[in-house]
């Protein structure tokens, strides 16, 4: 079974995506799959950098009844999609919105790969609709 199979995952009714990526974020994202392999993203509900999108390798943050499933984001020049997870606490928050993972200059969380790269991963938002 895959283990996406075990979780749920949301959508919007419509061919607008819950999460989208930034050129930008994108090719971070290849400069870290060649680096670390298959990809994961996880946001979790916490303060600090528990609020900002945690990069993995795949399968590293292990999700559980407590995650949501929001997409598999499709990344040109990477191999497979990187699967983008939220807490469903902090999906509660968000529901309502469209997720852009984005990448800015600073320091990042020490867990999430881009750390060492002087950048990190942040989300932008648009209400559902606009």
């Amino acid at each position: 079974m895959d283990r996406h199979d075990r979780h749920e995952t949301k959508g919007t009714g419509s061919d607008v995506p819950l999460v989208e990526l930034t050129p930008a974020a994108a090719r971070l994202l290849r400069t870290l799959r060649e680096a670390h392999g298959p990809l994961m993203f996880h946001q979790s509900g916490g303060c600090c950098d528990g609020s900002a999108p945690m990069c993995y390798p795949d399968g590293e943050f292990r999700t559980g009844q407590s995650d949501v499933h929001l997409a598999s984001l499709t990344v040109e020049g990477v191999a497979e999609p990187v699967a983008f997870w939220m807490s469903k606490s902090q999906y509660e928050l968000w529901s309502h919105t469209r997720l852009i993972v984005d990448v800015v200059p600073g320091r990042g969380s020490g867990f999430s790969l881009e750390a060492p790269e002087g950048v990190r991963f942040l989300i932008r938002s648009r209400l559902v609709g606009t």
